[in-house]
């Protein structure tokens, strides 16, 4: 995996991911925001990689990161006789590199279909044209979110919002800092409170980072300030994206998001998950079947590599809690807006596939 670097990046051009002759390009979101690296990947096992150590990270973007990283290896592999069955065995790898987000599994899923029987070139054309296809809608569904989300709110508002959910974790405007970037474009956006978001800083480090480069007005706090914002009456609404979506609206975000959940269910502010309809999971029926990732317990006890904890002490390390239904106030998807009872606004919006 080659690294490059670069200097100062306009935000509204970026792309998490996208493919360059036979290799695919990854923006390394770890690296942020002090320096701009890429990764270029040449094969399936430097995707995983990228995946799973958090280099490219947001639901949409390694779904679309995962189909890719399956072209790349149809690329490397093409030669060879056993070449059908190195791109399947990728398949697997690339599906299970982080289990949480739904998006990395349905994409491979939509590779392997367009795939067919095909081999060779053939094999390899057919991956880079559904990868190319789903980068497109992916890019397509955050504008329609954003809208959708935008007519939420009537008024200028102050928004809190946790995680990173812009173009760096979606291809295309982003999930929930897609719906905050048409508020702002409408003039109805007064404020962003953004969530450091611990362990791994994704809103001090990225959110932060991509409100500054578009000159939004936001301020950074740190978790446990929430419920005093709140208190205050200085949010008028959470906003935040998903990995999974379950077929009762239960969701899986990021950990710390079902804190936000009882804290502006307790201070009557709505709360609104955005995330496209490729998050939404109708197999899985409710958040206690949705797999929980756990990670290194380094990522709790270093920040920015420094130790701020006894070097081996115990760590409880989710990635991701579970929301459950009845605190959200709303899920706006690229279809429309989904409200309460979501086992049937869901099962609706399936039934019309």
């Amino acid at each position: 995996m080659l690294r490059s670097r670069r200097g100062a990046v306009d935000v509204g051009t970026i792309t998490a991911v996208w493919p360059e002759a036979d290799t695919l390009k990854i923006l390394d979101q770890r690296q942020l925001p002090g320096a701009v690296e890429y990764l270029t990947c040449r094969s399936a096992a430097e995707v995983v990689a990228a995946i799973a150590d958090l280099a490219v990270r947001g639901a949409p973007a390694i779904g679309v990161a995962g189909l890719y990283g399956l072209w790349v290896e149809a690329v490397r592999v093409s030669a060879r006789p056993d070449a059908r069955d190195r791109v399947l065995d990728a398949a697997g790898r690339l599906r299970h590199a982080r289990p949480t987000a739904v998006n990395l599994a349905a994409a491979i899923d939509f590779g392997l279909e367009k795939l067919g029987t095909a081999t060779g070139p053939e094999a390899v054309s057919r991956l880079r044209k559904a990868a190319d296809t789903l980068a497109a809608e992916e890019r397509t569904r955050t504008h329609r979110q954003a809208q959708w989300g935008a007519s939420l709110v009537s008024k200028t508002a102050s928004l809190l919002t946790h995680c990173n959910t812009g173009s760096l974790a979606a291809v295309g405007m982003g999930t929930a800092l897609g719906m905050i970037r048409a508020l702002y474009a409408a003039g109805r956006l007064s404020q962003v409170w953004v969530d450091e978001t611990r362990p791994l800083l994704q809103g001090a480090r990225l959110t932060a980072w991509e409100l500054a480069q578009d000159g939004i007005p936001a301020r950074l706090v740190t978790d446990s300030m929430a419920g005093s914002l709140m208190a205050q009456g200085l949010v008028d609404a959470v906003v935040v994206g998903a990995d999974r979506i379950a077929a009762n609206g239960d969701t899986a975000n990021k950990i710390g998001t079902y804190s936000l959940a009882v804290l502006a269910h307790y201070h009557q502010v709505p709360f609104y998950v955005v995330a496209p309809v490729t998050t939404i999971d109708p197999k899985t029926p409710d958040g206690h079947r949705i797999p929980i990732e756990e990670r290194h317990p380094d990522e709790v006890r270093r920040v920015a590599g420094q130790l701020v904890a006894p070097a081996q002490f115990p760590v409880y390390n989710p990635a991701f809690d579970v929301t459950p239904a009845h605190l959200i106030s709303a899920i706006v998807t690229d279809a429309g807006i989904l409200r309460p009872p979501y086992a049937g606004a869901i099962a609706a919006l399936f039934s019309e596939d």
